[in-house]
């Protein structure tokens, strides 16, 4: 597989439909349909055996809003217990993921 680098080249420009179309054809590969963009990039980098650079921004959108969420949560939970403190705390948090969800998906696009 002398072709690697551009092959790895070629997944990032290929849209969604292309992507799952490939992914298709390898029955190793589960639930192609739920999968976005850089889901499927990362799996068929699996199976192709090309290594993934680590991410500079940090995770991706779905896991931060997970985070966003999280935080959410925690900072409701201080504010009714009284502890006005670790409710800004949680709320600068989930301030800070969501502007990384913004960026992730500006760099995405």
């Amino acid at each position: 597989m002398a072709d690697l680098p551009k092959l790895e080249k070629k997944l990032e420009k290929m849209t969604v439909k292309e992507l799952r179309e490939i992914a298709l054809q390898i029955p190793e590969i589960q639930g192609v349909h739920g999968m976005n963009k850089e889901e499927l990039i990362s799996v068929l980098k699996k199976i192709y055996g090309i290594e993934e650079k680590p991410r500079k921004v940090g995770g991706s959108v779905r896991e931060l809003k997970a985070k966003v969420a999280k935080f959410k949560k925690l900072a409701e939970e201080a504010k009714e217990k009284g502890d006005l403190l670790l409710y800004k705390r949680y709320r600068k948090l989930a301030s800070r993921f969501k502007k990384r969800t913004r960026r992730v998906s500006k760099r995405a696009a």
